[in-house]
């Protein structure tokens, strides 16, 4: 396997495990998919649609984010946004996510001490 599609497989597995992370930390303020897949994709977060709208619909079957449709243009949007208990993940795993990138870089200073 060449080296290229060695990293572009682990960046994706990487990321997959990070899409909801960056999904609550987004959605703070209403916004409909597309509007959040080009809001991802400028902050370098590149995310499939077919990856997005199902995740969208199961945290809010979770109870992670709120919709809400808006029928006042031509085309019917439905907009998310972070609810209270989904706030309250963001917090937990903004944390873990901070301890996660800690102990990496803690590992990465133990290799160049040894």
């Amino acid at each position: 396997m060449k080296q290229d599609e060695l990293l572009a497989g682990h960046l994706q597995e990487l990321r997959r495990g990070t899409v909801v992370l960056a999904c609550l930390a987004t959605l703070g303020r209403p916004r409909y998919g597309y509007a959040l897949l080009e809001t991802l994709e400028k902050a370098g977060f590149s995310v499939d649609g077919n990856t997005l709208y199902p995740l969208l619909r199961r945290l809010e079957k979770q109870g992670l984010l709120t919709s809400e449709w808006n029928t006042e243009e031509a085309r019917p949007r439905k907009f998310y946004q972070v609810s209270p208990d989904g706030e309250a993940l963001l917090e937990q795993l903004t944390r873990e996510w901070h301890v996660l990138d800690g102990a990496i870089r803690a590992l990465g200073r133990r290799e160049t001490d040894e």
